[in-house]
């Protein structure tokens, strides 16, 4: 399984294209079905995602287990036991879809998946001085971190 993560994340960022949020999240393996629209991750996060594509997601961002589960607020001891289950509950995968939405919005803005990573985990004086992805585990600080996002694209930084 790790060669396979590590596969996934080695042609994601080796790869020109901006990654969808889906192939971030592991691909039709991981996920119960393959969303097409913002309406098909509704279905995706209430029925749960394998903890799988935490590990895929991990890969890509470099970044341990214990650092995502960190960001997203997701106690070690309750991944441990999702783990064992294989699923996230609805509100894990929500904050798991959230951080694969943002992180391809970023590769898609900035038009470079490395450098979408390197803005993902820096600190950001237009959010106060905090990481994006530090503010991925709340709705509030993935809209904020949209919204700079839109900012940058049209070119207006403060």
């Amino acid at each position: 399984m790790a060669t396979r993560v590590r596969t996934i994340s080695t042609a994601i960022t080796s790869r020109a294209t901006t990654p969808s949020p889906g192939k971030l999240l592991g691909g039709r393996s991981v996920l119960p079905s393959n969303p097409r629209s913002v309406l098909d991750w509704v279905a995706v996060v209430r029925t749960g995602i394998q903890t799988r594509a935490l590990d895929a997601l991990s890969e890509t961002l470099q970044i341990s287990q214990s650092e995502i589960a960190s960001a997203l607020r997701i106690p070690l001891r309750t991944l441990a036991r999702r783990r064992r289950e294989g699923m996230l509950n609805s509100e894990e995968s929500a904050k798991v879809v959230r951080l694969a939405r943002a992180l391809s919005r970023a590769s898609l803005v900035f038009e470079d998946f490395t450098g979408a990573l390197h803005w993902m985990k820096t600190a950001n004086d237009s959010l106060n001085g905090e990481a994006p992805l530090s503010l991925m585990d709340t709705d509030i600080g993935a809209e904020v971190v949209l919204d700079t996002l839109g900012r940058i694209e049209h070119g207006v930084f403060a």
